[in-house]
């Protein structure tokens, strides 16, 4: 009798336990979700994306980052990703400091939450000098292998030994310093600058990493847990760590839910897992595939999903400079209306977001028409049509 009262004492502890993790669980994960997610756009503004190679001539209205963030504010969104560049601090530290500043307290004033995002595209304006910006001229100058204008995207030879090196941490500037040293000083000044603004809700480490060898996924978990550990020391803001390029469900890289998972930094309190989204993710596409896998991804990691960007494009199969197959935007058939909007909002929320940013606004006409939500050609800020699709697209889903 004495032994059966102790195996039900102890059984009843047992259960006890697990379910006060099952309730742990559960109330992680509905925090996760954010009931009230982030909604906004991704902001641009000139001295924090100016690139090394090339001169940059936008019209930036006066007031241009009050302006912007009064008009997000009063359309109810919340929520602003805003894009910064290293290679631009590295070219006016001065300048990029002040209009970082300029938009934190705009941000503040406005009561919008501003994520901030290392931005690269097309790794830097060093290996393509007309589009590219991201990593500084410091990290490939005085190695021949990485020549000016051999090509920054991820079909490139020059890109792909360079981003190869950079997972091994064998990237270092000619005077010996470790790159990703140097990025975390590089994101330590951004922090220094926006940590304390009540505006600053979090950073996001490396926007966009090339993947060129399925070895090299947990080599990008190692660089994620580094960069998260260090920035641990000097902000609690949510972190968030980014999606690979390319996103190619079928190539030797083995795009799967478990090499997605070996990027997640080993700590994940308050971490986010960024991912884009540029199309409708109807049944049976290339699509919803993809945010299936993200989805999934997201869940073995225990992180919230954040669509940093999002839109609908057009790509199609062409042959480049070399002869070969690549796939680009096709501008005339890109678009987005209010009922495409809508429907991927509204899967935005079925799926419990973190936050979400339409892709995007900034001080420069895109030749991609819905990729413009201001016009300021005339000296002004005004919005496009598409603004208005994407406000009411929230308004319909979220409400006002």
């Amino acid at each position: 009798m004495k032994n059966t009262v102790i195996f039900s004492l102890f059984g009843f502890l047992i259960l006890s336990l697990i379910f006060s993790a099952s309730m742990l669980n559960f109330a992680i994960a509905q925090l996760n979700k954010n009931d009230k997610p982030y909604l906004g756009v991704n902001l641009s503004g000139f001295y924090t994306r100016y690139p090394q190679a090339r001169e940059m001539s936008s019209i930036v209205p006066p007031n241009y980052f009050d302006e912007s963030f009064k008009i997000l504010s009063e359309a109810g969104m919340n929520h602003v990703r805003f894009l910064v560049f290293w290679e631009s601090y590295i070219e006016n530290p001065k300048e990029f400091m002040n209009e970082l500043k300029t938009a934190a307290n705009a941000a503040d004033k406005w009561g919008i939450k501003v994520l901030y995002d290392n931005h690269q595209f097309h790794t830097s304006s060093y290996l393509n000098p007309q589009r590219g910006t991201g990593f500084p001229f410091s990290l490939f100058e005085g190695n021949s292998s990485y020549f000016y204008s051999g090509g920054g995207g991820t079909k490139y030879p020059t890109a792909k030994l360079w981003w190869t090196s950079w997972w091994d941490r064998n990237i270092k500037d000619q005077n010996g310093s470790d790159g990703w040293e140097m990025l975390y000083d590089f994101l330590k000044t951004i922090v220094s600058i926006t940590n304390n603004h009540t505006s600053t809700v979090g950073y996001e480490i490396l926007s966009e990493p090339q993947v060129h060898d399925k070895t090299q996924w947990k080599k990008i978990g190692v660089f994620n847990s580094f960069m998260v550990n260090k920035l641990r020391e000097i902000t609690n803001k949510t972190l968030a760590y980014s999606m690979n390029i390319p996103i190619d469900l079928k190539s030797d890289i083995e795009l799967n839910v478990e090499n997605l998972v070996r990027m997640a930094p080993n700590n994940r309190e308050n971490v986010v897992f960024k991912i884009s989204a540029y199309g409708l993710p109807e049944a049976n596409s290339y699509q919803s595939e993809r945010l299936d896998l993200f989805i999934d991804a997201a869940e073995l990691a225990n992180v919230p999903l954040y669509i940093g960007e999002w839109n609908n494009i057009k790509r199609e199969k062409v042959l480049n400079e070399e002869g070969e197959p690549s796939t680009v935007i096709n501008e005339q058939l890109s678009d987005i209306n209010q009922t495409e909007a809508n429907l991927m909002v509204k899967k935005f929320d079925e799926i419990g977001i973190w936050g979400a940013a339409f892709w995007q606004w900034r001080p420069e006409i895109h030749r991609v028409q819905n990729y413009n939500l201001i016009d300021t050609s005339s000296g002004e800020l005004v919005t496009t049509p598409y603004f208005d699709i994407v406000k009411n697209a929230y308004h319909e889903v979220f409400g006002k």
